[in-house]
């Protein structure tokens, strides 16, 4: 049942019934899990059909299987895209993409807050691929339009950023982009589709990583590309290339973590913007940033073009690296790990978890403070997670 040209279906709707209905090769409600790494052909005349691409089935595991075309398809939808390819990670799913659309020569513009392992991607391998990045701050239009050159390809950013929950004027950003030939590629991995659709504010690709939002359990790596059938065609070669794919099994639990998605993120937003209230006044709490709260620097943009903030709160303690250790050890409910987007809390504080092996003058100037805090809210009751965050604080 995919969406009709014309007509938009609700978020949960598209999450539900999105890419699965007609594309079913028997009358079970659920996508079955097709266990196989090839398919059979009947005959050589069957074969050859599908070289000449007079006929459309699955050939071997690595270009594709039911159970993650199915996945892929719901993705369009929920995106607008014309095509979405699947991955078995969000890191994977950026990589390609990088390997797809850049080439020895090729400039790139990134924004500073931005995660780790993309950072280290981009300064490790894509330097020696002969490629030059430029590193803007994330809301600073005029700094994105006084860094694109002539050999600009990409304009690269999440949105929201990690962990600072910097949100991008989208449609700003690709207003200044496509008048200079440059496509704008945002991570909505913070986002999900049900809070933003950057499509439709003009980002020419999308770069989820499905282990968080729309995996939603906590159980599962995956990651996705979704745009264009133009700009998409050579990021999917390139897999099929460099072989980044999931597996059937991973691929039918994120299918079934998607259909619960449009409630799940009802509660993440709905916890993440009351604790994130809270904790601003709280005197133990330096400052709190929140997309959705005034004082966040992007409050205007995120009011404008977000449908919810996510779950994720970023904050920072009132205090130093062993006040902020208390804390977290002193906090009952969520797990102190990495990732975000899950049915459980978590939290972590980027220098311990992410950074502890870059130097402390380093960290600074990425803005990684000794006290900082990324608390990913999960679904549970709001007032059980505020009541251990409250005897979290008195720890320290």
């Amino acid at each position: 049942m995919p969406e009709k040209p014309g007509k938009r279906r609700g978020g949960s709707t598209s999450a539900v019934h999105g890419g699965e209905r007609e594309h079913q090769q028997s009358d079970a409600i659920t996508t079955p899990i097709y266990q196989t790494s090839t398919f059979w052909f009947r005959n050589s005349e069957e074969l050859i059909a599908y070289q000449e691409g007079r006929l459309v089935r699955e050939e071997y595991g690595r270009y594709g299987n039911p159970t993650w075309k199915a996945v892929e398809r719901k993705l369009c939808e929920l995106e607008g895209a014309d095509e979405a390819v699947l991955f078995a990670s969000g890191m994977c799913a950026a990589t390609t993409l990088f390997f797809a659309h850049l080439k020895r020569g090729s400039h790139l513009v990134v924004t500073s807050d931005c995660y780790r392992r993309t950072r280290q991607f981009i300064s490790e391998f894509l330097t020696q691929m002969g490629v030059e990045t430029t590193v803007i701050d994330p809301a600073d239009t005029k700094q994105l339009e006084d860094a694109l050159r002539d050999e600009t390809a990409l304009f690269f950013t999440e949105s929201p950023t990690n962990p600072y929950l910097r949100v991008i004027d989208v449609k700003e950003a690709a207003r200044v982009c496509h008048a200079r030939g440059v496509r704008v590629v945002i991570d909505s991995t913070f986002a999900t589709p049900l809070n933003h659709r950057a499509l439709d504010d003009g980002a020419d690709l999308v770069v989820h990583s499905a282990t968080k939002y729309l995996g939603g359990h906590n159980d599962l790596l995956a990651g996705a590309v979704c745009g264009s059938s133009e700009l998409i065609e050579p990021v999917r070669h390139a897999v099929g290339v460099l072989g980044g794919i999931t597996d059937a099994n991973t691929a039918w639990l994120l299918l079934r973590g998607l259909k619960t998605l449009g409630l799940r993120m009802q509660r993440h937003n709905a916890n993440a913007l009351r604790i994130a209230r809270w904790l601003e006044v709280q005197p133990p709490v330096r400052r709190v940033w929140y997309p959705l709260l005034e004082s966040h620097p992007d409050h205007e943009i995120a009011a404008r073009t977000l449908a919810g903030g996510g779950g994720v709160v970023t904050f920072e303690l009132d205090t130093d690296l062993a006040g902020a250790i208390r804390f977290t050890d002193a906090c009952e409910l969520p797990y102190i790990a990495p990732s975000l987007g899950g049915a459980e809390s978590l939290v972590e504080m980027p220098v311990t978890m992410s950074f502890w092996d870059i130097d402390s003058n380093e960290r600074m100037k990425m803005g990684i403070t000794d006290s900082l805090v990324r608390y990913s809210c999960g679904i549970e009751d709001a007032d059980d997670l505020i009541a251990d965050l409250e005897q979290a604080l008195n720890a320290i």
